[in-house]
């Protein structure tokens, strides 16, 4: 906040105007006014101080200044309040219907106890907007791919003794058959017949099995 600087007053003169009570021990500066309202009264205790050009204007009741107050140059109070014993307030600094406590401090160009422009501020405070829940944006998230299932050997069944197929009798071939029985051709049983009848010496005449050539018993 920017402050003004303060200019020295030509005025060494203290005016007083109503009803003012001063404590021989406190201590005004040169170009002080203290001015009080019919039916109001200002009274300063012991041991305050002052500023030069301070202006304190009691109106519509009492202002009292406590002992050890120190009011800076410059400093403007105006209505009816208390100021607290050994409280300091900064210069420039306006107080309206002051109620301050002890030891407190205000710096300078303080304004304090201006109601009316609280209440303007109030008024021309803009209403909030409602608030709206805060709408969750679409999160791209990554797509999960299930676990590719570990490779597995492949099964293979037990091995099992397998039976030997069943030996089924079968026939023996023929040709075991004729190696075994000597083949008879046609007519032959006549022809050895024949050949007993007319040489009672010979071998029955026979069919080779091997080569198929008819042999005979002896020479002839």
């Amino acid at each position: 906040m920017y402050l003004s600087p303060l200019q020295l007053s030509s005025n060494s003169q203290i005016l007083m105007s109503g009803d003012v009570v001063v404590n021989e021990g406190a201590a005004i500066a040169p170009g002080v006014i203290l001015q009080a309202d019919p039916g109001s009264r200002i009274s300063i205790a012991a041991g305050a101080c002052i500023g030069m050009g301070a202006i304190l204007h009691a109106r519509e009741g009492n202002l009292d200044i406590g002992a050890g107050v120190i009011l800076g140059a410059g400093v403007l109070v105006v209505g009816a309040g208390t100021i607290g014993a050994n409280a300091c307030i900064g210069a420039a600094t306006t107080l309206i219907n002051p109620c301050i406590d002890q030891m407190q401090i205000l710096p300078a160009g303080s304004l304090i106890g201006d109601s009316s422009r609280q209440v303007v501020a109030e008024a021309a405070a803009p209403e909030p907007p409602a608030v709206e829940p805060p709408v969750e944006s679409p999160v791209d998230r990554p797509i999960e791919h299930p676990p590719e299932p570990a490779p597995t050997q492949p099964q293979t069944p037990p091995e099992t003794a397998t039976d030997p197929p069943p030996i089924t009798a079968t026939d023996p071939p023929a040709q075991e058959e004729a190696g075994k029985m000597p083949t008879i051709l046609y007519g032959q049983a006549h022809i050895n017949h024949l050949l007993g009848t007319l040489f009672p010496h010979r071998q029955a005449f026979n069919r080779s099995p091997e080569n198929g050539q008819t042999l005979s018993g002896g020479s002839g």
